[in-house]
């Protein structure tokens, strides 16, 4: 997946300024794909350059002007042409993983420290993720939300950024835990 593609759909909901995309980036699309503002500034560029996006020009009294950017129709063909195509498999690539492999080597302390900074981290995320849901479906149950709400692709992408980081606050602890253990028998011996 290309940032394109995550940043239309970020637009299919309406118009938005560039901080209004990277606000929307850091409460929903974050779940699955990361940007920073710059990022995001410079691939509305793109898109409007290739015609995909449009953007208008919002004249403010009081504050600067702004740009204002909606989905083309070949924009929604884009993303269309995208959702038709097979999706390849999810891969993790992350750092920590490559410490806690090496932790037997290299000293479990730092490691652990870090397991705990993120452990921290997710459940962070998972008070937002909630707070998220509950905006997202009103007065509605989850069941009712997910057979009539709409629109239902953000919930349901928000679902997978909560089990996700429940998931990972979960192994975060364990892994800590198992680590810590190790050491402390390690230096009672």
């Amino acid at each position: 997946m290309a940032l394109r593609h995550a940043v239309l759909a970020a637009l299919l909901d309406g118009e938005y300024s560039g901080y209004q995309l990277a606000k929307a980036f850091r409460m929903g699309v974050a779940n699955f794909w990361h940007a920073l503002p710059q990022q995001l500034y410079t691939e509305l560029a793109k898109l409007e350059q290739e015609g995909l996006v449009a953007g208008r020009q919002v004249v403010q009294e009081s504050r600067p002007n702004k740009r204002m950017f909606h989905v083309t129709d070949a924009g929604r063909a884009e993303l269309t042409a995208f959702a038709a195509a097979p999706s390849k498999p999810s891969v993790i690539r992350d750092d920590l993983l490559v410490k806690v492999q090496a932790a037997d080597h290299v000293g479990a302390a730092p490691v652990i420290a870090q397991l705990q900074e993120r452990a921290r981290a997710a459940e962070a995320k998972i008070e937002v993720l909630d707070e998220l849901l509950v905006q997202l479906r009103g007065d509605a149950t989850e069941e009712e939300f997910l057979r009539h709400g709409e629109p239902v692709g953000p919930y349901l992408t928000c679902l997978r950024g909560l089990a996700f980081e429940r998931d990972h606050l979960a192994w975060c602890r364990r892994t800590a835990t198992v680590l810590a253990e190790r050491q402390a028998t390690r230096a009672a011996r």
